[in-house]
C-alpha cells in the first residue's frame, strides 16, 4: 500500500523509472512519448547531459545557501542571461520554486510598488475568464477557470475577470479578427473605469493561454491595445508566461511575438525543464528602483528562492536552448506539427479547431463541427482521450471546460524542443487513434 497522496485517489499509476530523450519508461519497460512535456515542462526531454552535469556539479560544490544571507553564482549568472534576452525594460529577476509562486510574487510586487509609489488606493487586480495562473490562493483568485475555483470560492480574494481573447469560440463570423481583438481588449478599459482608475493596480494575462483553453494565442493587435490601456491608466501589465514562455512558442519570451513588453513577467516550467523546480518573476527597473529607493525591502519570500542547484539547472537549460538554436527549431517543428495535425484531423467531424504557436498546440473537440457545439460533459471526453492516448504510449494533456469551465474539451500538446519530425508524426498517429477509439464508444 502506498502512503503517497496522489492527485487522484482511486487510480493506480505506473512507476516511471527512466527517461530517454522524448520518452519516459515505466517499470515494465513500456515507452511513452512525452507529447505534452508533462505540463509544458520537459522542453529538453528527459536525458539532457548538460543539465544533469550542471546539477551534479552544483550539488558537489554547494547545495544550499539561504538568500537572507548569501547570493550565489548560478543565480547571478542566470539572472544576467535572462535579462540579456528580455524584452522592454525588464531588468531584475526574483527567483522562486514554480509558477504559482511566481504569480504570487507578481501580485504582491504590484501592490507594494503602488504603495511605495504614493498610490495606496490601487488594490484591484483584473484578469480574464478561462485563465489559469496557479493553485495557491492568490494565483487561483487571479485565475478565471470556474471548475478550478468552485470549491475554494469562499477562500478566494475578490478579483475582476473580463473576457478572454478566444477567437474560435467567441468571435462572430461578421467581425474581423482585428475588430474582435480591439473590442475584447476594450473590456479592460471599461472594467478599469467601473472600478475607478485610481484603484486598479494591475492586469494579468497569458500571451498564449495554456491549460484552460488549449494553446490559444491572442489575435493580432489585442495585446498592443492592452498595453496602451495599461499605460493610459497607470496600471501594471503582468504577463504570465509560466507555460508558454522559455522558447515554447518560438520566442524565448512569448510576448515578443506580439511586439510588446510587460512591467512584470512570470516564468517557470520550461525554465527548469523538469530537472529542478524553479520559476522566476521579472520586473522593470522602474518597479525595482521604486522599492529600492523606498523601503528597500520586498515584503515577500520563501525558503527556497534562488536555490543554487535549481539556478544551476535553469542556467544550463537556457544556455542549451540558446546555444543550440533550439528556438528556430521550435518554430520549424511547430509548423510541421501543425501541418501533420491538420492533415490527419483537419477534416475530422469532431475536431473544431487546431491552433497554437511553436511547439504549443491545441486541438478542440466538438460534438458538431459546423455549429462548434461542444460535447456534453457527461461523456467525459477529455479524460477518456487522455486514458486512451496513454494506452497507445502517448502522454498528452486533455482538459475539459474550455468554453466556460464546465463544457468544452481540448487537448494540449507541448512536446520537447528536441523532438524529431518522425517522433511528431508518431504523436499525431497515436493521438488520432486515441480520439477515434474514444468517439467510437460514445
Amino acid at each position: 500500500m502506498s502512503h503517497v497522496f496522489p492527485r487522484h485517489c482511486n487510480t493506480t499509476l505506473p512507476t516511471a523509472i527512466a527517461g530517454d530523450g522524448c520518452f519516459l519508461i515505466d517499470q515494465d519497460g513500456k515507452r511513452y512519448f512525452d507529447g505534452s512535456g508533462g505540463a509544458a515542462v520537459s522542453c529538453l526531454g528527459h536525458s539532457n547531459a548538460r543539465v544533469r552535469d550542471a546539477v551534479k556539479a552544483q550539488v558537489d560544490q554547494m547545495a544550499f545557501a539561504h538568500t537572507s544571507f548569501f547570493t550565489s553564482d548560478p543565480a547571478e549568472q542566470l539572472a544576467d542571461l535572462l535579462i540579456e534576452h528580455a524584452p522592454g525594460d525588464l531588468d531584475r529577476v526574483y527567483f522562486v520554486s514554480g509558477g504559482s509562486e511566481a504569480v504570487e510574487s507578481a501580485i504582491k510586487l504590484a501592490r507594494q510598488f503602488h504603495l511605495e509609489n504614493g498610490e495606496p488606493a490601487r488594490k484591484h487586480l483584473i484578469a480574464r475568464r478561462q485563465s489559469y495562473h496557479g493553485n495557491t490562493i492568490g494565483a487561483l483568485s487571479a485565475g478565471g477557470n470556474a471548475w478550478r475555483r468552485q470549491q475554494f470560492a469562499p477562500l478566494l480574494v475578490e478579483m475582476s475577470h473580463i473576457a478572454p481573447c478566444y477567437e474560435y469560440a467567441e468571435r462572430p463570423e461578421d467581425e474581423s479578427p482585428e475588430d474582435y481583438g480591439l473590442r475584447t481588449a476594450n473590456e479592460l478599459e471599461a472594467e478599469i473605469l467601473r472600478l475607478g482608475p485610481e484603484t486598479v493596480m494591475a492586469f494579468i494575462a497569458e500571451p498564449v493561454v495554456g491549460a484552460t483553453l488549449g494553446a490559444v494565442p491572442a489575435v493580432p493587435g489585442y495585446l498592443r491595445r492592452i498595453r496602451e490601456i495599461c499605460d493610459q491608466y497607470g496600471v501594471l501589465l503582468i504577463l504570465d508566461e509560466v507555460m508558454c514562455g522559455m522558447g515554447r512558442t518560438g520566442h524565448l519570451y512569448a510576448c515578443e511575438a506580439d511586439g510588446i513588453a510587460p512591467d512584470i513577467l512570470t516564468i517557470a516550467k520550461g525554465l527548469g525543464a523538469g530537472y529542478q523546480p524553479i520559476g522566476a518573476m521579472l520586473c522593470t527597473s522602474q518597479i525595482y528602483n521604486t522599492i529600492a529607493q523606498g523601503t528597500g525591502f520586498f515584503q515577500h519570500g520563501h525558503t527556497y528562492i534562488g536555490h543554487p542547484v535549481a539556478a544551476a539547472a535553469g542556467l544550463a537549460v537556457v544556455q542549451e536552448i540558446l546555444e543550440n538554436d533550439l528556438i528556430p527549431q521550435v518554430t520549424a517543428r511547430g509548423t510541421y506539427l501543425q501541418q501533420q495535425l491538420e492533415a490527419r484531423l483537419g477534416q475530422h467531424p469532431h475536431v473544431g479547431d487546431i491552433r497554437g504557436r511553436g511547439l504549443f498546440r491545441g486541438v478542440e473537440l466538438v460534438a458538431d463541427r459546423g455549429s462548434k457545439t461542444p460535447f456534453d460533459p457527461k461523456y467525459g471526453v477529455a479524460a477518456k482521450v487522455k486514458k486512451a492516448a496513454f494506452a497507445e504510449g502517448l502522454i498528452c494533456y486533455p482538459m475539459p471546460g474550455a468554453r466556460d469551465g464546465r463544457v468544452g474539451d481540448h487537448i494540449l500538446l507541448a512536446p520537447p524542443f528536441i523532438a524529431s519530425e518522425a517522433e511528431l508524426s508518431g504523436l499525431v498517429d497515436m493521438l488520432a487513434t486515441a480520439i477515434d477509439k474514444v468517439l467510437a464508444e460514445l
